[in-house]
């Protein structure tokens, strides 16, 4: 066999171990740590390649900030959300523009406006003589604004945009549609004259009249005609206010469409409020295609700001363009949660080191540092290999996966080091077999419960907490397998003499010994003497209070379950009290630009988003159709307090560009509520209308197969809650005609759904009591002994009303991620009490009376407890450090309440002990103890639980 097989046949052995057969757990944890042991240098490399190259490939994971990281692509709020922008484009970016309408839709403000709406569609460049036009040309033959290598013109050939409309786009067709009724209404009064002169002359031929008098009756016939036309015409005038011919620079015309003088002055018509918002302001929006990937949605956002920027737009009157809107704030956070890992990895490294340095008193200290560096290489280069992507929550495992790989390497390492019994009175490679089957059992069993506990995550109504649990999953498989291969080959490698691995762990020992004692130097001295006497006192009174508290527990376990009762039952029930925030904006970071501009968007124009219904039929021209579309829409309106001369300062809904507005009977209509609809239409009227329509403009409210379309609202800035009421009463009120269906669709729509489902108290306890059982499951399978299950599973549970209860009193709302909670306390917790447990029972197992054994766990695997519990706890710490809300409040929660649930199990679980654990008969395999409920207690009185 060649040196190369050889190595990889060498690398793979410990894992290979595990598959062989007819062999119990201990013995194949003992195979594999003792093949590791054997063969160090090969499994040490092959852990590094394998890290490297999962890191290697984790540099390739691509952000995701989709809403369906928010709510269930299996929802029907989703599937149809989904459906609507095939139809009709994706969530609209808005482009706010801040000017007077005055001088923006009067001035050339407006032709400027023109242009950059003809630009964001991918149009030509047109000159101010075609601005009506907007014909879109050959592409060969286009010329884009800037030339074919500016914003532009890379739109024009990239074809991102669905559909552009904006105020320049709506007076541009209003002045076409004006020209073509005028020439249409000038074309039927011509005929009119031609048809009365032809039939006056045929009524004078009937009465056999002369060729002259023909002519003279049909002559005065025509003039009449043309006079009764041009009084119509006049009096049409009149009722309209257009006296002539209308263009795009004709400002009375402008006006007459703009402005409601009703209202005040130069006050915009309400029912143009997604045009013109406030007297002020106007909105651009642009709806991209929904088949974009998200690097063409970037950079289509990007051209799309590039393109603002351009002095071909700039307008005259110190007006500014904002571009904003959900999917630009998402593109943001896309970025932003790059940057975040960099913060994290690095928070993390050095979280753990100062850890490792401070609490673990062991040889190669921060050896469990680089285990969990391999194990988060190794885990996120799986994740890059079958194609999924970074969402906010997938990258809080980064920092929780290197707490949780650090914890079960010290609780291995120490294990090694208590077998080798400080003097070296064993071999390495004796001590990691001693420690694989003695150790290595309780820390699997850990870990299978915690990583069961994180399987409940999977009940969250949020796929990516979900994806969060997942991913933790599979990183603490890994996880406990490189600690299991890597700290047995490290060991067992750093007491050879010679060899490069053996010196270079070595060196690193030194190296840190010596940067540790360089710091101490830079101190001057009185302040390390300062520092380290208050160290000092500290660990002492800690140890003090941490004695009197579990000695307290043992002695008074009645009393001290059922104050720890009383407090987790009201956690529980103040869980059902506390507030739930699921609006993505609240959770994403708050410096922000994108952000900002939002917040501005909403305060500016007083509407946070768009509610859509889409309907869907076989053929919507039908009259009946038509009629429910209008009485559906101005019912609501008329409802939610929306009256047109008072406009949406003071409605919740507002109208939006919709079909129905096509059809309502002018303003009369709006103004009334339902039954104000379009009664007199027939399927012909309604066609002819909707083909006399731009398809641009059509294509925004139906398809033209005249098979779906879209009624869109117009919703006021409020909170979620009662965003949720009214999207309710909307739903409520939607019964739409035989052989029509109809969603409500959109942004606010999924964003209620998500809040609902969180703030469910009744989903959270469920999820919690699953994850009780699930726990306790396993742990009965693992140990097939209902008493040895129950024992440790008794602090956990108390833990989460611990936990709950701390949450309720901070303050702090509930988020997708810490909504959680209760399910990540149980999978933490349950390790810190299964190893403590199962040390205890393990003492009892050689002889030791309860009040020996439980000091003797307490010193051992209690210190490894504390100390892996530290790093697990930092590592949920140091997501305080991110700027996504989401991340920080939850890193925070965690942090102060897994702090709580450690403490509490470290002085719950002895009262559990003296209650359940005092009189079973104690079997490992190898020997059997068995003790009387004196004699056991006996050996406990006086006995100090710590040293």
């Amino acid at each position: 066999m060649s040196p190369a097989r050889r190595t990889r046949s060498a690398a793979c052995t410990p894992f290979l171990a595990l598959a062989s057969p007819g062999v119990t757990v201990r013995d194949r944890l003992e195979r594999v740590a003792r093949a590791a042991a054997a063969r160090p240098v090969a499994v040490l490399a092959a852990l590094v390649v394998l890290a490297l190259g999962g890191g290697a490939l984790a540099l390739g994971l691509q952000p995701s900030t989709g809403i369906d990281t928010f709510v269930s692509s299996s929802s029907a709020a989703y599937r149809a959300t989904q459906d609507w922008h095939r139809h009709f484009g994706d969530d609209s970016i808005i482009i706010l523009v801040r000017e007077p309408l005055t001088d923006l839709v009067e001035t050339k403000d407006l032709a400027n406006l023109t242009f950059l709406e003809a630009c964001l569609a991918g149009q030509e460049d047109v000159a101010d003589s075609q601005l009506q036009a907007f014909r879109p040309v050959p592409a060969a033959q286009a010329v884009p604004y800037g030339g074919r290598s500016s914003p532009c013109g890379k739109l024009m050939a990239a074809h991102y945009v669905k559909v552009v409309y904006g105020p320049a786009t709506f007076l541009n067709q209003a002045v076409i549609a004006v020209q073509k009724g005028l020439a249409s209404i000038e074309s039927t009064d011509q005929q009119s004259v031609i048809v009365a002169e032809s039939n006056a002359a045929a009524a004078a031929r009937a009465e056999h009249k002369g060729l002259a008098v023909q002519k003279r009756d049909a002559k005065a016939a025509g003039e009449l005609q043309a006079q009764e036309n041009a009084e119509s015409l006049e009096e049409l005038a009149l009722n309209s206010g257009i006296s002539s011919v209308p263009t795009i620079d004709n400002q009375q015309f402008i006006s007459s469409v703009v402005f409601d003088d009703t209202r005040g002055a130069n006050q915009p018509k309400a029912r143009f409020a997604y045009l013109f918002p406030t007297a002020k302001s106007a909105l651009i929006q642009v709806r991209l295609k929904a088949s974009l990937s998200q690097s063409q949605q970037e950079r289509a956002i990007s051209l799309i700001r590039q393109a603002v920027r351009m002095p071909e737009f700039h307008l005259g009157y110190h007006g500014t363009y904002t571009v904003t809107g959900a999917p630009v704030v998402l593109d943001d956070l896309a970025a932003k949660i790059i940057s975040s890992i960099g913060v994290l990895f690095i928070a993390a490294l050095i979280a753990m080191a100062v850890v490792l340095l401070a609490v673990f008193r062991r040889r190669l200290r921060l050896l469990p540092l680089a285990i969990a560096l391999a194990a988060a290489g190794i885990t996120f280069g799986a994740v890059s290999l079958v194609g999924a992507s970074l969402t906010m929550a997938s990258i809080a495992v980064l920092p929780v996966l290197i707490g949780l790989a650090v914890d079960y390497a010290i609780q291995f390492q120490s294990r090694i080091e208590e077998a080798r019994g400080g003097e070296d009175a064993v071999s390495a490679e004796a001590a990691v077999r001693q420690a694989a089957r003695t150790g290595a059992p309780a820390i699997a069993t850990a870990a299978l419960a915690t990583a069961t506990g994180f399987l409940v995550l999977l009940l969250s109504p949020v796929p990516m907490v979900q994806g969060f649990g997942i991913l933790l999953v599979v990183g603490i498989a890994v996880a406990f397998a490189c600690a299991l291969c890597a700290a047995s080959a490290a060991l067992v490698l750093s007491e050879r003499d010679g060899g490069g691995f053996g010196a270079a762990l070595r060196g690193a020992a030194d190296i840190v010994r010596d940067t540790r004692r360089g710091f101490a130097r830079l101190v001057p001295i009185r302040l390390a003497r300062a520092a380290g006497d208050a160290a000092v006192a500290l660990g002492r009174g800690v140890r003090q209070g941490a004695r009197r508290a579990i000695w307290a527990s043992a002695a008074r376990p009645d009393r001290v379950l059922a104050i720890g009762a009383v407090l987790a039952l009201g956690g529980w029930f103040a869980d059902t009290q506390t507030a739930v925030q699921s609006d993505v904006t609240k959770l994403v970071p708050s410096n922000m630009p994108a952000l900002r501009d939002l917040n501005t968007l909403e305060r500016v124009t007083g509407v946070s988003g768009e509610i859509d219904v889409t309907i869907r039929a076989p053929d919507l021209t039908q009259p009946r159709i038509v009629d429910w579309m209008v009485s559906y829409e101005q019912g609501l309106l008329t409802h939610f307090g929306y009256v047109e001369t008072k406009g949406c300062a003071h409605a919740t809904l507002c109208p939006a560009l919709s079909l129905p507005d096509l059809f309502s009977q002018g303003t009369e209509a709006t103004k009334g509520g339902p039954g104000s609809s379009s009664g007199s239409l027939t399927e012909a009227k309604i066609r002819s209308l909707l083909a006399v329509l731009p398809p641009y403009f059509k294509s925004a409210v139906i398809t033209s197969d005249y098979r779906y379309a879209t009624v869109a609202f117009g919703i006021r800035l409020m909170p979620l809650s009662r965003q949720e009421r009214v999207i309710d009463y909307m739903q409520s009120r939607l019964h739409p005609p035989r052989g029509v269906s109809a969603s409500l669709v959109g942004l606010p729509v999924l964003a209620a759904q998500a809040n609902a489902a969180l703030s469910s108290s009744s989903r959270r306890l469920w999820t919690l009591l699953a994850g009780i059982v699930a726990v306790g499951l396993v742990l009965l399978a693992v140990f097939r002994d209902v008493r040895r299950a129950i024992v440790p599973l008794v602090p956990i549970a108390l833990a989460t009303g611990w936990s709950a209860l701390i949450l309720f009193v901070i303050g702090i709302p509930l988020n997708p991620m810490s909504a959680t909670l209760g399910a990540l306390v149980i999978a933490i917790s349950t390790e810190f009490s299964v190893l403590l447990a199962e040390r205890f029972r393990q003492e009892r197992a050689a002889g030791y009376e309860p009040g020996p054994a439980l000091a003797r766990t307490y010193r051992s695997t209690g210190t490894a407890v504390i100390a892996s519990g530290v790093t697990a706890i930092a590592g949920f710490g140091v997501l305080v450090v991110s700027d996504i809300t989401m991340l920080r409040d939850f890193g925070l929660v965690t942090l102060i309440d897994l702090t709580v649930s450690l403490g509490g199990v470290l002085i719950v679980l002895p009262a559990v002990l003296a209650l359940f654990g005092w009189e079973e008969k104690v079997a490992t395999g190898e020997e059997t103890v068995a003790t009387e409920s004196s004699a056991a207690r006996r050996g406990w009185e006086g006995h100090p639980v710590l040293p």
